[in-house]
């Protein structure tokens, strides 16, 4: 079942730059007058360069990455994405850090946040839901379509957390990034970032119960990712630095194609 009419629904791109701009300044300002805000930008600065010259894996959330072989990770440094923890009852992997910044993943997976001891990297929305402590970093999240090398400040959330987890691990200095479980491909069809409600199962995530049992999500912008992909991999390759798709299979064809098998080991 579609919703148009939900208060949350994405909001349209206005042909108005100046109140687009005023937005950016309002929205700016509101995180910059909560003492969080600074409290939180000196914890991501600590992350910076910190693992320099580094590898890491950024770990998606699609199907096939119940095809992918976790164990190959134990020694590697991963990035988790949203309801990650959705495999934790499956398997013993447990990622490095987890990135959220979805306002329905959020709200719907509060629990799980503020039990975890593993870093936190969230959308300054959950401000509201995740209590503040020493492992969860807030990120400011802009409007502006940039690529953040240093992620204190803010990220642009591009259309996919991937694109933020991305950002992430430049901000930390790894030079070798790979992805997993990134499908790039989404059964659930109709315009971009639209409020939905879920069907009884979800088939496209790792997960069933990902999104399902008429829970709000928001549609997929695939051609926003493809940008932000694009982006990320410009940015990585002038810093020379690189990204891989270690994906078993998927649609997305903008980074080279790499075992991940070879990446960890090579």
């Amino acid at each position: 079942m579609l919703r148009t009419d939900d208060p949350l629904l994405h909001q349209k791109p206005t042909i108005n730059p100046y109140r687009n701009a005023a937005f950016e300044v309002w929205n700016r300002l509101k995180w910059d007058l909560q003492p969080q805000s600074w409290i939180n930008r000196r914890k991501i600065n600590n992350w910076k360069n910190k693992y320099s010259g580094n590898k890491a894996v950024i770990i998606c959330n699609g199907p096939s990455l119940l095809k992918t072989d976790l164990s190959l990770l134990n020694e590697t440094f991963t990035f988790g994405l949203n309801k990650i923890n959705l495999l934790f009852d499956k398997s013993s992997f447990r990622p490095s850090c987890i990135v959220s910044m979805n306002r329905f993943v959020i709200e719907q997976n509060a629990e799980f946040y503020n039990q975890t001891e593993i870093p936190l990297f969230l959308d300054s929305y959950a401000v509201k839901f995740v209590k503040p402590r020493k492992k969860v970093q807030y990120l400011h999240s802009s409007g502006q379509k940039k690529f953040a090398k240093d992620c204190s400040m803010s990220v642009n959330q591009g259309g996919t957390v991937t694109f933020v987890a991305m950002q992430l691990a430049f901000h930390m200095g790894f030079d070798k990034v790979a992805l997993v479980g990134c499908d790039h491909n989404f059964t659930a069809k109709g315009a971009a970032n639209l409020v939905v409600v879920s069907q009884e199962k979800d088939n496209d995530h790792f997960d069933p119960n990902y999104f399902s049992g008429g829970v709000k999500w928001n549609l997929p912008d695939i051609f926003e990712s493809e940008v932000s992909y694009s982006l990320a991999k410009e940015i990585y390759e002038i810093e020379r630095r690189s990204i891989v798709n270690a994906t078993e299979g998927g649609r997305l064809e903008i980074f080279s194609r790499m075992n991940i098998k070879d990446f960890v080991e090579n």
